[in-house]
């Protein structure tokens, strides 16, 4: 199956019905929600019956935690907003901070899956993860996600691994142009950390969902016309291994003055308002009138 999925739902009222408008008139068929949101329980109710798979979006860069502020003096301002960088999550080890780290990271992650749990119960969906901008993936992060799992006995079925597939997209060079030049650098980090995590937890990842990834090479400037170039043969890679697909794309926009004043990560608020959140809105718009069209 090929899941086209939105991340950020749920981060404000506007900004989410402009992810569900791709369900509503497009290929859009997974979001990951915003776990620590102030707009959570009103997005939440906008949620359609069926038709979409949830993930817990967990998130360490925007906004504040769900854990209390006074237990994450390392992760959290004197306001509970978040402050750790990435930088310092990635390097945790070299400064002598990955304990604390550590042990923070735990009490929050907890905090923001069981703020969701219910709602995954209730509508009987299997428990999936992912992450804000994939911070997920950072070691110190991933460990911390790993014990508060095994620990808490939470029936997880995935874990999203964005390693992006290199060959194929090396294959369709350069007909995949353009793309940022940043991306080059992400992709390439995160298909490292990948590996990492794969290897140290083998047999846990193992007996979960798996599926071959894309959406970060691509962000910005993932359009219609790319989509369509690649699918078929990301799905044809994938049945190989008995995976399924997913396209991650950004349609949630946040053009709102009073939203925008709310967003407390910089990088986000480059992002959310960025054009490109329409770019991949429309990618998804056309993709649901191509499938109708085969009917």
């Amino acid at each position: 199956m090929t899941e086209f999925h939105a991340d950020d739902y749920g981060l404000f009222p506007a900004q989410t019905r402009r992810i569900l408008q791709c369900y509503e008139k497009g290929a859009l068929n997974g979001v990951s929600i915003m776990p620590n949101s102030p707009c959570l329980e009103q997005c939440l109710e906008m949620l359609p019956e069926k038709g979409l798979a949830l993930t817990v979006h967990l998130n360490l860069m925007e906004g504040r935690s769900a854990a209390p502020g006074e237990e994450l003096p390392h992760l959290v301002d004197g306001d509970g907003v978040f402050r750790v960088s990435f930088a310092s999550l990635l390097f945790c080890r070299l400064t002598g901070k990955r304990k604390v780290y550590f042990r923070e990271l735990k009490r929050e992650l907890s905090a923001q899956i069981r703020a969701l749990l219910p709602v995954f119960r209730q509508r009987g969906e299997p428990l999936r993860l992912d992450g804000h901008a994939h911070w997920h993936m950072l070691p110190v992060v991933f460990d911390a996600l790993m014990e508060v799992i095994r620990e808490e006995e939470l029936p997880v079925s995935y874990i999203r691994i964005p390693r992006e597939p290199l060959g194929l997209l090396l294959r369709h060079f350069p007909a995949i142009l353009p793309f940022h030049p940043i991306n080059i650098v992400k992709t390439l980090l995160l298909h490292m950390l990948a590996g990492r995590n794969l290897r140290r937890y083998r047999a846990a990842l193992g007996a979960m969902e798996h599926k071959l990834f894309l959406g970060v090479l691509f962000s910005g400037h993932f359009d219609y016309d790319k989509i369509r170039l690649l699918l078929p043969a990301l799905e044809a890679k994938a049945s190989k291994r008995g995976w399924g697909v997913e396209l991650l794309l950004h349609p949630g926009a946040v053009y709102e003055e009073e939203d925008i004043r709310e967003l407390t990560n910089r990088d986000d608020l480059r992002f959310l308002t960025s054009p490109a959140r329409k770019v991949e809105a429309e990618a998804l718009r056309r993709l649901g009138k191509k499938e109708e069209a085969h009917v």
